[in-house]
């Protein structure tokens, strides 16, 4: 009994190092194959980015915007064309929105600008240009006659000269999250009387309906009045009236348009006087506002930087059932050179892949919400931004560019101070919509030739 009881013991403890030494080397052989993975990703990360690391002898260019928020997503685009471009490196160095217009002509002006300059369309690239700072591109960028003339105009100087490739169009609109219009049984408005009847319904259940603030005038002025305005004003017919000095913002649809912030100044939240466009991105990615009036560059502060995937958005409702959508489409973002750059030929070259599909798809896919004008097959990763580029094309659709930017804006007071002047008066209750209207036009009229007359 005693050498069968130890024959038993001898038997189990054998059986068990045989499965011991096997499920260790089951394990063993999955963390090679596991360490195997990971160099492999490793090796594919140093490949990648020895594949967009420049040349030790590169020439470095400079280019800008006014989207601080962008430098991951602008390093990523860069890095498309440095990886077949190793000759040349590329810095992507913004400057704060509301600084960047007169940092970039004192920098052009002191002789120190970067090699390639993101423009803001009409006006305000108008002036750099005719500071003399930069290049004609007409002759220097081949397949610039590939764009519509509806982005090039915004990059046009007087005389037909081309300053600025037309890189992107942007949008306006409502986002809104789909949970909270569920849970009140809301469905996407068309018209003004349906959107009012649901920011009440959502102020009733103790709701922040909107998540907007005036702290950065701008956005009061291009995404509400002009976002939401333009289908009570009129839409491009009424902006080209305006600048032909045919019609004044004293206007009965002008100030409409006025009249129709008014209304939307009761659903901005508490406090809405100190809140910047950030903080209204905030409180909407964090789910304290139901909705927020936007424009189409927050598709990726929404998705990626708030991580909210289930939210809608619907265009600017009309003011009766059956009107055609004034959508705003903005020429946004043009790429100058600078002609006095110290490194003009590695700055062209870039600015060439500027003008590529492969630069436009790449621009989209990094900045959803950014659309290419440059006419092509291209593919969409937000359902959003798709939604709002087939809007673009749809029939009862009539696109037309922010009101103020054109023209108006080229000399001081220019319509883009007056009228966002005008509009933080409005918002808090300083002016009444006539008032707010009048204040724009008889500045206007102090030195705009077409109002003169």
């Amino acid at each position: 009994m005693k050498k069968s009881l130890l024959w038993v013991v001898v038997l189990v403890l054998s059986i068990t190092m045989v499965a011991a030494f096997s499920l260790y080397g089951c394990k063993a052989e999955e963390a090679v194959e596991e360490e195997a993975a990971e160099e492999a990703v490793e090796e594919e990360a140093v490949e990648e980015e020895a594949a967009a690391e420049p040349a030790a002898d590169a020439v470095t260019i400079v280019t800008t915007s006014w989207r601080t928020e962008d430098i991951p997503r602008m390093n990523r685009i860069n890095a498309v064309f440095m990886a077949s471009n190793t000759h040349i490196n590329v810095e992507f160095r913004p400057i704060a929105d509301v600084e960047y217009d007169g940092q970039v002509y004192n920098s052009l002006e002191g002789g120190v600008g970067p090699d390639v300059i993101t423009l803001r369309g009409y006006d305000s690239g108008l002036i750099v240009y005719e500071g003399g700072f930069l290049s004609d591109l007409n002759d220097i960028i081949i397949g610039l006659d590939k764009f519509p003339d509806e982005g090039l105009d915004a990059w046009r100087s007087k005389d037909g000269k081309i300053y600025g490739i037309p890189i992107t169009a942007v949008s306006h609109g409502v986002y809104y999250h789909k949970d909270i219009f569920e849970e009140y049984g809301l469905e996407e408005p068309t018209t003004w009387d349906e959107f009012m009847e649901i920011c009440q319904i959502l102020k009733d259940g103790g709701e922040t309906v909107l998540a907007q603030g005036i702290a950065h005038t701008w956005n009061i002025n291009e995404v509400v009045y002009v976002g939401m305005g333009a289908n009570f004003y009129g839409g491009e017919e009424a902006r080209q009236a305006f600048m032909d000095g045919e019609a004044k913002l004293t206007d009965k649809p002008f100030v409409d348009a006025f009249k129709m912030v008014q209304d939307l100044i009761p659903y901005f939240p508490t406090g809405f006087e100190a809140l910047d466009h950030f903080d209204t991105q905030t409180l909407f990615g964090t789910k304290q506002a139901a909705m927020m009036i936007g424009g189409s560059w927050e598709i990726g502060v929404i998705e990626e930087e708030f991580g909210v995937t289930d939210y809608g958005w619907f265009p600017p409702p009309v003011p009766n059932a059956g009107d055609p959508i004034h959508y705003v489409w903005q020429p946004d973002m043009g790429m100058a050179i600078n002609k006095d750059s110290k490194n003009y030929d590695a700055a062209l070259e870039y600015m060439q892949w500027m003008a590529s599909a492969e630069l436009a798809q790449a621009f989209m896919d990094e900045l959803p919400g950014f659309f290419s004008y440059l006419p092509g097959e291209y593919t969409f990763k937000s359902p959003a931004a798709e939604e709002m580029f087939k809007l673009s094309l749809a029939d009862n659709v009539k696109l037309t560019a922010r009101l103020f930017y054109e023209k108006v804006s080229m000399q001081d007071p220019s319509g883009t101070v007056l009228v966002e002047e005008a509009l933080v008066r409005l918002a808090t209750g300083q002016f009444t919509p006539e008032q707010a209207a009048e204040h724009v036009q008889k500045g206007l009229e102090t030195w705009y030739e077409p109002f003169m007359q």
